[in-house]
């Protein structure tokens, strides 16, 4: 009887082994890195065992062909506050969300979600750094401010002890706004502390300016002037950063919230498009996102907009697709996450149409793995 017991239950073990394992097989795809034509990808147990021509093993087959494999994507510049939100995000294939400032207590427990299929990661900054009364601060929730270079030891403390992911700081002159001297502070701590540091810029001297100081990234582009060409030439030979120019609230808040005419809305959206590609054209890598839920962008299909955007200022599509997916693993140091290779985590988006010929194609989504088990989507 026990052996009975015994075989039943190593049955029912190799069962469900083998519901953790599936080959997607013939598929084009774009590994992050680089596209390939009619592959095949094992999945086990939540990770990418294998990528090859052809594999041979009795497992679930999920036929790709036809068809375009790449991996989840990243919005790399998010305000969030609600578990809902990290659903609409993943039903999307947006399965990992940057947060640039939100509350502290509440961030911690939406982290908590990491693990679960049906939602997207989230990587936090916490609370961002800005001045008393500065931008940032009139959202309806205490957020601690600084005024001088020292106050930013404690300032980083207090984030490493609050558990955040990366650090961003906030450079607004519409409102009171950090000292470039308290900038560098910032970013000289946060890096002695091991976190990635980003700024917040509308102004394109502010942009020259913390980068020169060495922050790793801007989370917007700016928005008034040309950066002269000797400046982005000094910046791209010295310093190692990347750019998240967040085109569609900037194009959005044109439209919204001003009453500029429909050719001066085009314009400033071409001076946009233009910057982000002299960037590109400098070696700078351009991330995507795009800073919900300003001006009722939503958290998940918006960000194919943001795309789009960035490919017609001029970027290559394969390039777009790493802004949205290995380049925010490789500069936010996320992990295992961003590519199809062996031994990433399963984070997979089959498509039925190929958004290297046509960026638009990025909203041909027709199946979603999280960590390889299949995400609940709502089409």
């Amino acid at each position: 009887m026990k052996t009975l017991i015994h075989l039943i239950i190593l049955f029912f073990i190799g069962l469900l082994s083998a519901q953790e394992s599936f080959i997607i097989k013939d598929a084009t795809v774009f590994d992050g890195e680089k596209v390939i034509p009619k592959t095949s990808i094992l999945v086990e147990n939540g990770v990418i065992s294998k990528v090859a021509n052809s594999i041979d093993k009795k497992t679930t087959i999920v036929d790709g062909t036809g068809k375009f494999l790449m991996p989840a994507m990243t919005n790399c510049h998010v305000h969030a506050w609600g578990i809902p939100i990290l659903q609409q995000a993943a039903n999307a294939g947006v399965l990992n969300l940057l947060d640039m400032h939100g509350v502290e207590p509440y961030q911690g427990m939406m982290k908590s979600y990491k693990d679960s299929t049906n939602y997207a990661r989230f990587f936090v900054a916490g609370y961002a750094a800005t001045a008393p009364d500065g931008h940032g601060t009139q959202y309806g929730f205490p957020v601690p401010t600084l005024t001088k270079p020292e106050d930013a030891v404690k300032f980083i403390a207090d984030r490493i002890k609050a558990g955040v992911d990366h650090i961003k700081i906030i450079v607004e002159p519409w409102k009171p706004t950090l000292s470039h001297e308290t900038v560098k502070a910032i970013i000289d701590e946060g890096h002695k502390n091991k976190k990635k540091v980003v700024a917040h810029v509308s102004k394109m001297n502010d942009g020259y300016q913390v980068l020169n100081n060495n922050a790793d990234g801007l989370v917007h582009i700016w928005r008034d002037l040309a950066m002269p060409e000797n400046q982005l030439q000094q910046l791209a030979k010295e310093k190692e950063f990347f750019v998240i120019p967040t085109l569609l609230v900037s194009i959005e808040a044109q439209k919204q919230r001003t009453k500029k005419s429909p050719e001066e809305i085009a314009t400033i959206t071409a001076f946009l498009k233009k910057e982000v590609k002299r960037l590109y054209d400098a070696g700078i890598p351009i991330l995507a996102g795009t800073d919900p839920p300003n001006l009722n962008i939503n958290y998940g299909t918006d960000l194919y907009k943001e795309l789009i955007l960035i490919s017609e200022a001029g970027i290559p599509n394969e390039e777009v697709l790493k802004g949205a997916t290995s380049y925010p693993a490789d500069k936010f140091e996320l992990g295992k996450i961003g590519y199809l290779k062996e031994g990433y985590i399963a984070d997979i988006l089959l498509l039925s149409k190929n958004p290297i010929e046509d960026i638009k194609h990025i909203d041909t989504i027709e199946s979603i793995w999280k960590s390889g088990q299949k995400v609940a989507t709502k089409k």
